[in-house]
């Protein structure tokens, strides 16, 4: 068995966003899938700039997203952060902000090549932006 490529990454948000081309699926086969009855959930595929991968981002309206560790920090196993890359990242940082984001740690710069920054979202879920200097 050969792996092709990264198909998509699942992330569960709550996160109010607006997003364009969202579908609900429920019923029968989302609840054998995920093995969840009753599930409702939100989705909206997200494609990156180069058009090869995807983000999928999902809101449960039933069950209600719980979380075991809403402030995991980033060495905690499993899922911890999602990198994006950005041309402003000043001004990526306080849009995120303004949505309730928060810096983890410090926005700094690595040697002449990238500025780096990781923000934890209202979820606990954290989000790395990077920068590329010329």
């Amino acid at each position: 068995m050969t792996i092709k490529r990264l198909d998509n990454v699942g992330i569960v948000v709550d996160l109010g966003l607006q997003l364009e081309g969202q579908t609900t699926v429920e019923g029968r086969w989302v609840a054998r899938v995920i093995g969840l009855d009753n599930a409702q959930v939100d989705v909206a595929m997200m494609r990156t700039p180069d058009g090869h991968g995807r983000l999928e981002l999902m809101k449960f309206q039933k069950p209600q997203a719980t979380t075991v560790e809403p402030n995991a920090p980033a060495n905690t196993l499993g899922i911890r952060r999602v990198m994006f890359a950005v041309e402003d990242i000043e001004d990526v940082l306080a849009g995120l902000q303004h949505h309730g984001a928060k810096l983890v740690g410090e926005l700094v710069k690595y040697e002449d090549k990238y500025r780096l920054c990781y923000l934890r979202g209202p979820e606990g879920i954290i989000i790395a932006l990077a920068e590329q200097l010329s």
